[in-house]
C-alpha cells in the first residue's frame, strides 16, 4: 500500500479483493417455466433492435437473401453463449464478472473501457428517435435528431423509475413491445410476402460461407452484423443480470436490485455462492438449467430467429424489388411509404409502430444494462464505489447514459456520421468483448463450478468453436485495420 500511495495513486481508489464463493445449498425450483418466463423475452427485445431491423434487412436490400447463413449462426452460437451464462448465474448467483475479476482485474478495466467508448455510440438511440418522428411527423418533420432521441430518453426515465423494481419494469415493457412487433411482422409477411422470397432465404440459407462485400459493407462490418445477428457484446452478459433480479438458482438468494427513488436499501450481497456437492443439490441444479435451456431455445433462439427471418423477409419482398437501398438509418421509414403502396395507410404505421417499438426496446435494454454493468462493478470491486449502494450507481449511471446519448447523438448529426455507422461500430467493439468473454466464461464454468453443474461436452463443443469464429474474426478484422 505504501508503494501505492507513493506513487500517488489512492489506496481508497484501487480494487477491493473478490472474496471466494461461499458454500450454501441450491435453492428448490418451485415454480413452472411459463410463470419464471422473462428474462429470455428480454433477451429477444435487446436483439430485436441490433441486427434483426439495423442491420441484417439493410444487408438483405442490399444483397438479397445470399448471406442469411451468417444472420442464423451467429444467433445459434449466441444461444450457447447463453446458456453457459445461465449456467454460471443459476450455480452462484453472481454475475460472471466476478468471475473473471478473481482471476485478473484487467478484464475488467477492459470491459469498463469499452463500456466508456459505447456512451458515444448511441446507434439505437438515434434511430428510435428518427422512427419516433417519423411516427408522427415523418422523416422531415420538426426538430433535429437530438431532440428527439432525448424524447425517447425521456420515455425510457420514466419507465425505469416508476416501479420499485426496474427488472419488472423492462420485463413488461418489452414483453409488450415484442408482442407487437410480432403480430405486427406476421401481419406484414402474409400481406406482401411470396413463396419466391421464401425459396430465395432458403437458398441463402444454406449458401454457407458465402460472403458478398463492397465500399460500404466491409469485412469489418460483416463481422458487425454477425455479431449483431442476437445481442452481441456485452449485451448477452446482461442475461446473468435478468436471472439474478428473476430469483432464477442461486440468485433467489441475492438481492433485487431495486429503484433508489422508490426503495431505501441499507445492504447488499456482493458476493455469490457454491453449492455443496450433494445428491439433492445436483438435482435441484439440472431442473433450474432445464429452464435456462428452455428459456434460451424457445425465446431466444426461435423467437429471436423468427422475427430476425420476418424482418429480413420484409426487406426482401418490399425494398429489394424496388431496387432500394435506404439511406444509413432510413430504413423503417422506406419501408413504410413502399408498404403504404399495397397495405395502404394503416400498413404503413403499422411498420413505423413496429419499428419505433424495435428500436425502443433495445434503448431500453441498453440503458438498463449499461447502468447495471457498471453499477455492479464499481459497486462490488471498487472501495470507492461501496461507499455507495448498485441501485445508487445505477441511477448515477442510467442519467449519465442518457446525456451522453443525446450529446454525442447532436455532435455526430451535426459531423454527418450514420446512425448505421454508429451501430457498425459499436457491434465492432462488442466482437473484441466477445472474443475475450466467451473463452473465458467457458474456463471458469469449467473449472470453478462443482462437478455435476460443468458443461457437458456437447457445450464445451459449441464454445470452443464459438470462441474461434469471435476470436479469429477479431484478430483477421484488426489486421485489415491496420495493414488494410
Amino acid at each position: 500500500m505504501a508503494l501505492l500511495q507513493w506513487r500517488g495513486i489512492p489506496t481508497r481508489q484501487m480494487p477491493v479483493p473478490i472474496p471466494p464463493l461461499r458454500e450454501e445449498n441450491l435453492p428448490e425450483r418451485k415454480l413452472s417455466f411459463w410463470q419464471l418466463a422473462g428474462p429470455g423475452a428480454i433477451m429477444i427485445g435487446l436483439a430485436i433492435g441490433a441486427g434483426e431491423l439495423a442491420v441484417w434487412p439493410w444487408v438483405t436490400a442490399k444483397f438479397g437473401a445470399v448471406m442469411i447463413w451468417a444472420a442464423a449462426l451467429g444467433v445459434f452460437l449466441q444461444l450457447w453463449i447463453n446458456i453457459e451464462i445461465g449456467r454460471w448465474a443459476v450455480v452462484t448467483g453472481e454475475h460472471p464478472y466476478t468471475s473473471y475479476a478473481r482471476m485478473s482485474m484487467g478484464v475488467i478495466y477492459a470491459f469498463l473501457s469499452l463500456g466508456f467508448v459505447g456512451l458515444f455510440l448511441p446507434g439505437w438511440a438515434r434511430m428510435s428517435g428518427a422512427a419516433l418522428k417519423a411516427l408522427f411527423f415523418g422523416p422531415d418533420g420538426p426538430g433535429p435528431e437530438w431532440f428527439w432521441t432525448a424524447v425517447t430518453f425521456g420515455l425510457i426515465a420514466l419507465i425505469l423509475f416508476g416501479p420499485k423494481q426496474m427488472y419488472k419494469a423492462v420485463e413488461r415493457a418489452i414483453g409488450i413491445m415484442v408482442l407487437v412487433i410480432t403480430i405486427g411482422l406476421i401481419y406484414v409477411a402474409f400481406s406482401v410476402g411470396t413463396w419466391d422470397a421464401i425459396k430465395e432465404m432458403g437458398r441463402g440459407l444454406i449458401n454457407f460461407g458465402h460472403i458478398e462485400l463492397d465500399d460500404q459493407f466491409t469485412f469489418a462490418r460483416f463481422f458487425g452484423a454477425v455479431v449483431f445477428a442476437g445481442i452481441g457484446g456485452a449485451g448477452n452478459l446482461w442475461y446473468a443480470f435478468y436471472l439474478r433480479d428473476k430469483n432464477i438458482g442461486m440468485g433467489g438468494r441475492i438481492p433485487v436490485l431495486a429503484n433508489p427513488l422508490r426503495v431505501h436499501e441499507t445492504a447488499e450481497v456482493q458476493t455469490g455462492y457454491r453449492y455443496v456437492e450433494t445428491p439433492e443439490n445436483a438435482s435441484r441444479f439440472r431442473r433450474w438449467m432445464r429452464y435456462v435451456i428452455q428459456d434460451q431455445v424457445i425465446f431466444f433462439w426461435l423467437g429471436n430467429t423468427f422475427t430476425m427471418f420476418l424482418f429480413m423477409f420484409g426487406a426482401l419482398t418490399v425494398l429489394r424489388p424496388a431496387g432500394i437501398v435506404p439511406e444509413e438509418g432510413q430504413i423503417v421509414w422506406d419501408m413504410s411509404v413502399i408498404l403504404e403502396t399495397s397495405l395502404g395507410t394503416f400498413g404503413r404505421y403499422v411498420f413505423l409502430l413496429i419499428g419505433m417499438a424495435a428500436l425502443f426496446s433495445s434503448q431500453l435494454g441498453a440503458v438498463d444494462g449499461g447502468a447495471r454493468t457498471w453499477s455492479y462493478l464499481l459497486g462490488s470491486m471498487f472501495k470507492f464505489g461501496q461507499k455507495r449502494t448498485q441501485s445508487q450507481w445505477y441511477l448515477t449511471f442510467a442519467i449519465m447514459f442518457m446525456v451522453a446519448g443525446t450529446a454525442s447523438t447532436a455532435f455526430f448529426e451535426l459531423t454527418g456520421v450514420s446512425a448505421l455507422g454508429f451501430i457498425f461500430n459499436s457491434a465492432l467493439l462488442g466482437g473484441f468483448a466477445m472474443a475475450v468473454y466467451v473463452p473465458l466464461t467457458l474456463y471458469v464454468n469449467l473449472t470453478k463450478l462443482p462437478k455435476s453443474a460443468r458443461p457437458k461436452a456437447l457445450n464445451v463443443v459449441m464454445m470452443l468453436i464459438a470462441s474461434a469464429v469471435y476470436v479469429s474474426f477479431t484478430l483477421f478484422t484488426i489486421w485489415g485495420l491496420i495493414f488494410g
